[in-house]
Formats: structure tokens, sequence, C-alpha cells
């Protein structure tokens, strides 16, 4: 049924009444069912992006998932009375307490449709039309969801929970000024780990970063430097968790999960540790505070990515000899994934690589990968840059130019003017013309809503 600003009728479904002949419910046990069910058992498999382009499936166990949830019910208190909205395909994590939630205490689930999720104004219209009081937003999504002008109207909301990237103090503010009646939270979490494992309820505290707090119930976490020591206060280490969100490891790849999940040094009770990869220190506070990854996997607008899956795909391709990939930080346009490779005829004076080559190498990255690990620009080099022990120097690579080599071609008529002002504006640049292309500038699907907010604002 088409959304309006009223609840939405329900859907009935019909039954026929054959399947239920002979069979009358009032035969049936009123108990839950007796299911054989153990902790350590398999709940779901979600996978993540690998290293080597094998993507790594995070085995999670039942009793991982009861204690996330278990805590997070004694924590934030859902009852009858509330409404969760589901937008998180289900390929991610959070969509695992978007469904389960509600159901443990029968609270009201609405579930979006596909690509709502990237829609602030469908979101507010969903939130209103339905009492929306409980929902999730990766924090590049909630800033695009908070400049919207629907966002303030949205007074149902008591309770915004973000994760998948780290939550910028202004984008805080932002939800503390125009929703006040709702409570903030920031929780921070591997999918290795059963969605969450750490907590912290916004405020504004004067700090420049907003905190991922303190554990959540039955996890531990430590911040240790390589000799698996643990680290004075203030001072980057690496995160480590322990205790019952663990999963299992990666489903049929036990030398991965050895090297991921190792044995705990700490406690001497026998345990694991789950060494995340993740840069953190403690604050004077005892709070957690995100610094950044130890390896050369990223979060890019939530998204977790393994850049030497890109590298893989990159090198199958039969012109690249050489291929590193990383992301770059600056602008409106947030951080963006740059690809440098050299090809396999570099050094012969009689061989010029393809101009087009760039562009073409990307369409057929599109074929395989997902769009959001698709690289808005590749830079073609001679030889990629070595430091002294012969790998690849990945500080001594040059800025890219995105779109470069397209000549430049003036905006014509107001509309287009207009349109490339903005795109200047937002994206960071200091000209667009008609042949630049938006996504190989640094856009992407969050950065396009910040330019339609834009324009709506000047009356286009």
């Amino acid at each position: 049924n088409p959304l309006g600003e009223s609840k939405a009728p329900l859907r009935l479904l019909a039954l026929e009444e054959d399947h239920l002949d002979g069979a009358p419910l009032a035969d049936e046990p009123g108990h839950n069912p007796d299911v054989p069910l153990h902790a350590e058992h398999l709940a779901y498999v979600i996978y993540t992006s690998g290293s080597t382009g094998r993507p790594k499936g995070a085995a999670n166990r039942h009793g991982a998932l009861y204690n996330r949830l278990a805590w997070m019910q004694a924590a934030y208190g859902l009852s009858e009375a509330d409404t969760v909205l589901q937008k998180t395909p289900f390929s991610f994590d959070v969509s695992v307490w978007e469904f389960f939630w509600p159901l443990m205490v029968g609270a009201r689930l609405v579930v979006a449709s596909p690509g709502d999720h990237r829609d602030p104004e469908r979101l507010a219209a969903l939130v209103r039309a339905h009492g929306v009081t409980t929902v999730h937003f990766v924090p590049s999504m909630l800033q695009a969801f908070m400049a919207h002008e629907g966002a303030p109207t949205c007074t149902s909301l008591q309770r915004i929970v973000c994760s998948g990237e780290a939550l910028p103090a202004e984008v805080q503010g932002q939800v503390l000024r125009q929703l006040p009646q709702a409570r903030l939270y920031n929780l921070y979490g591997p999918t290795e780990a059963a969605i969450d494992v750490t907590h912290w309820t916004c405020r504004d505290d004067g700090h420049s970063q907003v905190s991922i707090g303190e554990p959540i119930d039955g996890v531990s976490t430590w911040v240790l430097d390589a000799d698996l020591q643990a680290v004075p206060q203030g001072v980057v280490g690496e995160l480590y968790l322990g205790g019952a969100g663990l999963a299992r490891g990666y489903l049929h790849q036990a030398g991965l999960s050895a090297q991921r999940f190792v044995a705990d040094p700490l406690e001497g009770r026998g345990g694991r540790l789950y060494r995340t990869g993740d840069l953190v220190r403690w604050r004077a506070d005892g709070q957690l505070e995100y610094v950044g990854r130890i390896d050369h996997q990223v979060k890019i607008r939530g998204l977790r990515i393994e850049l030497g899956e890109i590298e893989a795909q990159l090198l199958a391709q039969p012109e690249v000899r050489e291929a590193v990939v990383v992301a770059r930080t600056g602008g409106a346009g947030g951080t963006r994934l740059v690809a440098y490779v050299s090809l396999k005829q570099a050094g012969q004076a009689d061989l010029q690589p393809d101009p087009q080559l760039p562009q073409t190498l990307r369409e057929r990255l599109a074929q395989g990968l997902p769009e959001y690990m698709v690289p808005a620009a590749i830079v073609v080099l001679d030889a990629l840059p070595l430091n002294a022990s012969g790998k690849i120097d990945r500080k001594a690579l040059p800025e890219a130019a995105l779109d470069e080599g397209r000549a430049y071609e003036a905006p014509q008529g107001q509309a287009e003017e207009v349109l490339a002002q903005v795109w200047a504006q937002v994206l960071g640049v200091a000209q667009v013309g008609r042949q630049n292309n938006f996504f190989e500038l640094g856009g992407d699907s969050i950065v396009s809503l910040q330019i339609v907010a834009r324009l709506r604002a000047q009356g286009w």
C-alpha cells in the first residue's frame, strides 16, 4: 500500500481451511516447543570481505547471540508498546537484532522496503506513519538523515542506535539538539563477536571524539601491545575481545580462525581472545576511544572492506602486474578508495598504456564486486614504490587526481551551472564540467543525498 502519514492498513493472509482440517488448534500444545539446542550450536553465519579474495564466514553461536540480545533488553528496555524499524539488509549483522529483539518482547516490527535505508525522506515518512520508537543508523546515513528537513518531525523516536563506523561529534550534537526526546546510543563491535561488544550513551561531554564506551555484559575488552601486554591509560593499542560474545571462528577456515581467535594469555582459564585489528585507547574516564585500523582493513559508510580482496580482483586482470588499494580521506566526499597499478608491459618504450584503461578496469571490477568496493579512481604507475624491506610503500603513493584526464567543458544554462556549483561545494573540488563523472570525483550514494538536500534548499 502507498505510504501515507497515517497508520498503514495491515495486510491479511487467508489460509485455506483444508490445511487445518483434521488438526484442531485446540489439540496442539500451548507451551514452547522443546527444541534440543545448546549455547554452542550455530545461530548464523555472516560473511565479511577477505584479504585473499575469499570472503570470511563468521560463525556465531546461540550463546553469543543470546548474551547480546539479553544485554540490549536489560540496557534499553524495549516493550510491547514500542515499534522497531527493520531496514538493514540481512547480509549485515545489525539486521539480526532488528529482527529478533522485538520478537523477544512482543514489540511491533515495521519492515522497510529494499533501498529505504538509503532514503532519508522515505525513512522519515516511515517513522512518522508507524510511530517508530527504535531505529538503527550507520553514522554516515544518520548524518544524511539529520540534514533532511523531516528529521525534527520524527518525535516518536525514543532510541537511535548507531554503529558501523566512527560517529562524528558533530552528528552527535545534531541529534541531541534536533531530537531531544530520543536517546542516542553509540555501539561498536565486529561481525566475529555477535554484533556489538561495547556501548556508549551519547551526551555532550566536551570530548572532540565520541567514545565507543565500555563492554556489554558478558564481554571483556583488552587493549594490548604487540607482545600481548596491557598498555597504560591513554596509550594506543590493539583491542582484543573475550567472553561470551565470541564466534566459533570462520566457517571452514581453520587456519584463519587460529590467527584471529587466539589463546587468552591473561586470565589463565583456557579461554580465547579475538584480535579485532582496531586501535583504541582508554580515556581517563574509563571509556574506550576508537583510533583506527591496525592493518589494511577499512570501513566506508559502515561497510567493512578488506583492501586485499579488491587487490586480488585487480591482479586477476590480464594487463595488471602489481596492485595496491588505499583509503583516502578528505573533502565532503569523505573516505574513498583509490587503486594504484603497474602494468605488465610497463617500461617498454613502444607501448603506451591505454588512457581508457582505468575506466575499463573499474567497469570490470563492478561486475564482480559490490559498488562500495569499486575504487573511485585507478592510477597507473610505471612501478609501485617500495620501502627498504622491499614491500610496497603505501605512504609514498602519490595523491590521486580524481576524474583525471577529462577535458573541461563548461556547464551550459542555469540548471547546469547551479548543479556544477553544488557538486563542487559538496565534493570539495575546484570546478565541475559537463564531462565530469560524479562517482569518479569521489561521490557516492550518501553524498548524493547531500546534493539533493542543497538543491531543494535552493528551490530546485
